[in-house]
């Protein structure tokens, strides 16, 4: 932690910025902003129980920090953004993306403006549409332009006239070079392509139909029949498109499928009405990091690439600083950008479903993918018969002997199976004998249930043998089981130990299959806790009155009520206590002998 932050944090400024945390190697571990750097930060040496778990664990490995001032919290909102795209920090929520995505720009500021593709947009005067994902899209989009409109492919500077090229031959150039049209029957072209692109259907073929009729009255039907051509194609075009609804403008479309290590956030497009394509994002963060916080930190960091806001974003939940991000947004977009949160109908609480549900099936795709490859690593690693795709893991929890439990749970198809959990209370082992403790609990555990492919004991050695000895004696010693143990104490270095080898496996801290068992160990590790706790507790609150024949529940809860304590009881006489309502002379008899039995001499 900081060694001596007072002297630090006593000079820091009530202005906006961005801090800047970073470890005792100079490596940087959050990026935050704040409207007041003064408070904000002072807040992380301070005693804040909402701090979060990983953000004190944050803290704990802060042994610097710096910090930038800003003229305003928007500034502030803006830099923070670049700074986590590029340090891409470990306690920040982080979007494992950095393509840009192409568009399409008209060129409007040259005499003879030309489609090309574009994969940055620049303040050139140039009109951009996009942004095309996947890029797919695009190029079938350009092909379809260049098929239909007759605008020039090439760069060539058109100052002066030259021979057209193959393209005006095949007509799919009008052949400005060569003073083949006019600018002004040029710039209709362009036009038509400009509405093509931002989707504007009814504009675009009611101008093509009136120039239609044109032609056909002056009797040039060769033009009039290219017209009437290029109408087929265009509707055709437009049929295969998915149109969501044209009154819907241009929308991008956020939402968020996760678990506690990683997020998918699905984004759509839809451009004129139509959705033009979408990108699933895939995010590290943490079970700290709420749906908001991810959402906001998301679309930061994907418009603060070269990426050309829309008039709208629409978003499952409100996020922190939304008015900040619309105002950079609109800024951005040199028109108004306004965000749309938790639609509850119509066709924008349909647009945020279909995110939601291509969000999830992208994380689970993905998980799955990922989950294949970890049980191949594993299963290699181990030297299993197949798959560990169904592993058990066992834990023993005591205190000095005492309360001492078992529990088991149950991982499969890339999840936690909670209707698969045992809870075991100890039977035959008394005092401190964890190898024992462990024997009777795999022991009682498997009989009649199918054995899973892997079984994962917390511990080494010992508790190994002693799992893999009840198994023996169940007529299972063919099951798969591991022990799984860190090698020191306050180490993250572990070794998984196999039947009849040495000293076991050290296991690369890095390797996603050890992640795999280290987080089914700890699951199990939990469950295990939190039964034992509950028993303890359980011995704790129980009353003396219990233990007294004839005294249950509702006849324990009058006598505390009529004499307030186990002590007044014990002081009553039995004439006393058989007065209460519901207590027979017998039932006081009882209660008053065992009481005064239990008093010490």
């Amino acid at each position: 932690m900081l060694a001596e932050p007072g002297d630090k944090l006593a000079v820091l400024p009530d202005r906006p910025g961005v801090y800047i945390f970073k470890d005792r190697k100079h490596r940087v571990l959050y990026v935050g902003k704040a409207k007041s750097l003064r408070s904000r930060v002072r807040s992380y040496f301070q005693e804040a129980p909402d701090l979060g778990l990983r953000k004190r664990k944050m803290v704990s490995e802060t042994a610097d920090f710096d910090y930038l001032v800003t003229d305003s919290e928007l500034e502030a909102f803006v830099l923070e953004a670049n700074l986590i795209k590029r340090h891409k920090p470990p306690y920040n929520v982080v979007l494992r993306d950095d393509k840009n995505y192409p568009y399409l720009r008209l060129s409007m500021r040259d005499e003879w403006p030309a489609l090309d593709v574009a994969r940055r947009i620049r303040r050139d005067g140039s009109v951009y549409f996009g942004p095309y994902v996947p890029a797919g899209v695009m190029w079938e989009t350009l092909a379809f332009v260049r098929r239909t409109f007759p605008v020039r492919t090439c760069k060539y500077r058109l100052d002066r006239p030259m021979r057209p090229c193959v393209e005006f031959q095949m007509g799919r150039c009008a052949g400005p070079c060569g003073g083949k049209i006019e600018r002004e029957n040029y710039m209709r072209i362009v036009e038509d392509v400009r509405l093509f692109l931002l989707g504007k259907s009814r504009e675009l073929l009611d101008g093509l139909r009136e120039r239609m009729k044109n032609a056909a009255e002056e009797l040039d039907f060769e033009r009039a029949a290219g017209f009437r051509d290029r109408i087929a194609k265009i509707e055709k075009a437009w049929e295969s498109q998915r149109v969501i609804s044209p009154n819907l403008g241009d929308i991008d479309v956020f939402a968020i499928y996760r678990d506690e290590a990683s997020a998918s956030v699905q984004a759509l497009f839809v451009r004129a009405g139509v959705l033009s394509g979408g990108v699933d994002f895939q995010v590290m963060a943490s079970g700290d990091n709420s749906d908001a916080e991810i959402l906001a930190s998301v679309i930061a960091q994907y418009f603060s690439k070269d990426i050309q806001p829309p008039s709208e974003l629409l978003i499952p939940v409100e996020i922190p600083d939304g008015e900040l991000l619309a105002s950079w947004l609109s800024e951005r977009a040199g028109n108004s950008v306004r965000i749309t949160a938790s639609p509850k109908s119509g066709k924008r609480a349909d647009l945020l479903s279909m995110a939601a549900e291509n969000a999830m099936q992208a994380f689970k795709r993905r998980q799955a993918k990922r989950v294949d490859t970890t049980l191949a690593t594993l299963k290699e690693l181990l030297g299993l018969k197949k798959l560990p795709e169904h592993i058990h893991a066992f834990d023993i929890s005591t205190l000095s002997g005492t309360e001492s439990v078992g529990a088991r749970v149950s991982w499969k198809d890339g999840r936690f199976m909670k209707d698969e959990y045992r809870r075991y209370h100890i039977r035959t082992v008394e005092g401190m004998d964890d190898f024992a403790m462990m024997r009777e609990v795999v022991g009682r555990s498997y009989g009649e249930e199918p054995l899973p492919d892997l079984i994962v004991i917390d511990g080494g050695r010992g508790q190994l043998d002693a799992a893999m000895q009840a198994l023996t004696e169940l007529n299972l010693a063919g099951a798969e089981a591991v022990g799984l143990a860190k090698i020191r104490r306050n180490t993250p270095m572990e070794r998984v130990f196999v039947p009849d080898a040495g000293r076991g496996i050290r296991l690369n801290p890095q390797d996603p299959a050890t992640h795999l068992m280290q987080k089914i160990r700890d699951e199990t590790h939990r469950f295990a806790v939190t039964f034992h706790r509950a028993a303890r507790d359980s011995r704790v609150i129980s009353s003396p009155l219990d233990a007294i024949s004839g005294v249950g529940k509702a006849r324990r809860i009058k006598l505390l009520k009529a004499f307030g304590s186990i002590s007044a009881i014990r002081a009553a006489s039995e004439n006393e206590i058989a007065a209460v309502p519901g207590i027979d002379r017998k039932t006081a008899a009882n209660v008053k002998a065992a009481l005064c039995s239990d008093v010490p001499d």
